[in-house]
């Protein structure tokens, strides 16, 4: 059992790591056009799949939920869709390597102190002072990263791109708010058992909410971008086979983490936060990496800035570790 949920929490950091990738590889489109038909699959069509045989049931969720865990899904999921705007863009901009390493290291040192703070649970003790070793180490692997990425554009003579590392930077704060409306909107997830459906459906149904208010923001941002650009034709255009492709693919790759992620931590018990989701993140992180360097991100690059990009993904490692760690004291 347990060995399944390590597999699934392993493939939900691939296809994290891979989601990004195809991205690069659509070349024929605009951005906008890749986002507008990714966030359709990834926000809409796949959640919706997953909910689609529970829908009998939607309504007595609904009606059995607190508002306010309703209202939170809702509202941090749009919130959050700004911060999917901000993700994409920095994508595009620094490539798949240094965007997911800022943002990952980003969101997880956000993600661990925000939920502490919101409870008033900050304490000195040695299981919080492991974590907030981690959150430093965390901030110092991005700080590194960071470092390497300006080595990288600089050493090419590109100018640097300040509104890229701004975008990563807006991605990782919201990435942290979008785990706290989770957190907020579980009670969702309560309705939904006591309607009769399993933890992974009412599970999956808070992420039709989330997601759903998340596309809203995105879709209205790319159609402002493809009137603006005069892009929208693009989507139909001959030979577009191939990005309507890639830009699916990346829908499936993307929701398709999040699934096998909700489908692991059930089956790995009280370890599930110690083992499935730094296993998740560090491997996510390291086939990003794989990744960049396969699409030739770094390909000229001075050895300077890619052994401190090496130096920053192995730092990023050591805190997912040392916040593994952390939840492991006094249990």
């Amino acid at each position: 059992m347990a060995l399944t949920g390590i597999l699934f929490a392993f493939l939900s950091g691939v296809c994290n790591g891979l989601f990004t990738a195809p991205m690069k590889l659509a070349s024929r489109w605009r951005w906008e056009n890749i986002w507008f038909v990714f966030i359709v699959i990834a926000c809409l069509v796949m959640p919706g799949l997953f909910v689609i045989p529970a829908l009998g049931k939607w309504h007595a969720i609904v009606y059995h939920a607190p508002k306010n865990a309703l209202g939170a899904a809702v509202a941090f999921g749009f919130a959050w869709g700004f911060g999917a705007i901000c993700f994409g863009r920095s994508v595009d901009s620094l490539g798949v390597s240094i965007a997911n390493s800022l943002v990952i290291g980003l969101s997880s040192a956000f993600g661990s102190v925000v939920p502490l703070v919101l409870a008033g649970a900050l304490r000195f003790d040695l299981r919080q002072g492991v974590l907030f070793a981690g959150v430093l180490t965390f901030l110092m692997g991005v700080f590194l990263c960071g470092q390497a990425g300006r080595l990288r554009d600089g050493g090419d003579g590109a100018s640097p791109k300040l509104s890229g590392y701004l975008f990563a930077v807006g991605a990782g704060i919201m990435s942290a708010v979008f785990n706290v409306g989770y957190a907020l909107a579980l009670p969702v997830s309560d309705a939904g058992l006591a309607a009769g459906l399993s933890r992974f459906s009412a599970t999956n149904f808070i992420w039709l909410l989330m997601l759903s208010a998340g596309a809203i923001p995105n879709l209205v941002y790319c159609i402002v971008l493809m009137v603006r650009n005069h892009s929208s034709a693009l989507i139909v255009a001959p030979q577009a086979a191939k990005p309507w492709a890639m830009s699916i693919l990346m829908g499936i790759l993307w929701s398709g983490s999040i699934f096998l992620y909700g489908a692991a931590t059930p089956r790995l018990g009280d370890i599930g936060p110690s083992i499935g989701w730094p296993l998740s993140l560090a491997v996510g992180l390291l086939v990003a990496n794989l990744m960049g360097t396969l699409l030739g991100e770094w390909r000229g690059v001075s050895p300077v800035a890619i052994r401190k990009m090496k130096t920053g993904v192995a730092t990023l490692v050591l805190a997912i570790v040392l916040c593994a760690a952390s939840t492991r004291i006094g249990s």
